[in-house]
């Protein structure tokens, strides 16, 4: 169905070389900008004036839409040692209970929360296909269409990754536990899934291919998913991200896992690794001449204790970055920037930021800004991203009214948004060619709240 396009006009925006100012931004009746002129002057006839300057959306580069429900209940300590084993089985406690009508609950709140935290298009790790037993629905993609379904009720962009996990982890091969039958899903599966929800029809619906993590498929089966996915389906590996776990692999293979990727010639421009917290100059650098990318959590990787990636590596590798949500205990792109450029600082113990000067910014947060919107488009498989021509026609308006932005010089915004921690920046949000918040409020929100309470309730019988 065609879309009204949109005529705006933008006091200053962000391009891909910084703030302009006076921007015309129109888009066509199939939601994309087919005209961003800067310098344009003041609002032409027939022109919406923007309440404030506009930036791109960002992609959530990695969700688990599920784990929203039990996002800050991990938080108790009641013996040495127990904290990924509380985690685990609260997640494993989550999955249990859910149905697709729960799933679609939790995952509509979430994508709606998304798009206040300044995301406009999710990657969504979809990782819990079956019933609770481990059989099939009737409809085997049902938990897929309520994902689907989720966002296009929030009004995001979704690329949805059907995730390929044949056993449990460990290196030994063993069948999961009767708590995770709902994780497991073999190639042949995996592949069906990635190759049905295409056919849906859905303009803001993209598809990719995920994999558990090394130690949870066979080398055989990883190798049979590459050749399918080819480079027409972005494949995402969760891979290096606990010290104990590279030892693990290293002692099973000889390899560490990123370099046994390598050795197997497996990494490829459209594949994308998660996490990769704990790899080597040489695993770093190999990533970059295969051209891959990389998706970091910061918040994530901070509440699991899994460690600090070390960014300069990356950037100086030409590795494209973006980050993600994860476990959702953080759901805004600004505290993510904010958690990765911090763990930086106190990995060097110095305030320089670690990305590239020659970037089109001299701000620290201009700069982490567009690397995390070329990475994010990297790992959604989405060529082009933007506030350009060609691209989606997705933006975020800022508020200045806002009281950490009050009297915030123009050229600061950036830096004020990402480290001066604002409550409620976003004004208004276009996704596709349609505004879907319009002065903070979100048509659905209310509807979309009250079915993740009701949801919540059921998952822990309150």
């Amino acid at each position: 169905m065609d879309l009204e396009p949109l005529n705006l006009w933008a006091p200053r925006a962000w391009l891909p070389g910084g703030w302009a100012e006076q921007v015309l931004l129109r888009s066509d009746a199939t939601g994309h900008w087919c005209e961003v002129r800067p310098q344009a002057g003041l609002p032409p006839a027939g022109a919406l004036a923007l309440g404030g300057a506009a930036v791109p959306g960002l992609v959530d580069a990695h969700s688990h839409a599920f784990h929203r429900a039990f996002a800050g209940l991990a938080e108790r300590f009641d013996a040495p040692g127990a904290g990924l084993h509380t985690w685990g089985a609260l997640r494993d406690h989550v999955a249990a209970r859910l149905t697709p009508e729960t799933l679609q609950a939790v995952a509509a709140h979430l994508y709606v929360e998304l798009l206040s935290g300044g995301y406009t298009h999710v990657v969504e790790f979809h990782d819990l296909p079956w019933q609770p037993d481990g059989t099939p629905y009737p409809d085997a993609h049902r938990m897929a269409w309520a994902l689907a379904d989720a966002a296009q009720e929030a009004g995001i962009g979704l690329t949805l990754l059907p995730v390929l996990r044949e056993h449990s982890g460990g290196n030994n091969g063993q069948p999961l536990a009767a708590a995770q039958r709902r994780f497991a899903r073999n190639l042949e599966q995996t592949l069906r899934e990635a190759h049905a929800l295409p056919r849906s029809g859905r303009p803001m619906l993209c598809v990719g291919l995920g994999v558990h993590a090394l130690s949870a498929v066979t080398p055989q089966a990883l190798t049979h998913l590459a050749r399918e996915a080819g480079p027409d389906l972005r494949v995402h590996i969760q891979i290096a991200e606990h010290a104990a776990y590279v030892q693990a692999w290293r002692e099973a293979t000889g390899l560490r896992p990123v370099e046994w990727l390598v050795e197997q010639e497996l990494l490829a421009p459209h594949w994308t690794l998660v996490h990769a917290t704990h790899v080597d100059d040489a695993e770093v650098q190999a990533v970059g001449r295969a051209g891959a990318s990389l998706v970091l959590c910061p918040s994530s990787e901070a509440n699991l204790g899994d460690g600090l990636a070390d960014l300069a590596r990356w950037i100086e590798a030409g590795v494209p970055v973006g980050v993600g949500s994860d476990s959702q205990v953080t759901r805004t792109w600004r505290e993510e920037l904010r958690w990765l450029d911090y763990g930086q600082r106190l990995l060097r113990q110095a305030r320089q930021g670690p990305a590239k000067p020659n970037t089109p910014s001299t701000s620290g947060a201009g700069r982490l800004f567009t690397m995390a919107k070329r990475g994010g488009a990297a790992a959604a498989g989405i060529e082009r991203w933007g506030l350009v021509e060609g691209a989606r026609a997705d933006l975020l308006v800022i508020d200045t009214a806002d009281a950490s932005l009050l009297g915030t010089p123009s050229p600061q915004l950036l830096d004020a948004l990402v480290f001066s921690s604002p409550g409620r920046p976003w004004r208004d949000a276009v996704v596709g060619g349609r505004f879907v918040v319009r002065n903070h409020v979100h048509p659905h929100s209310a509807s979309i709240a009250g079915r993740f309470e009701r949801a919540m309730r059921s998952i822990w019988s309150l």
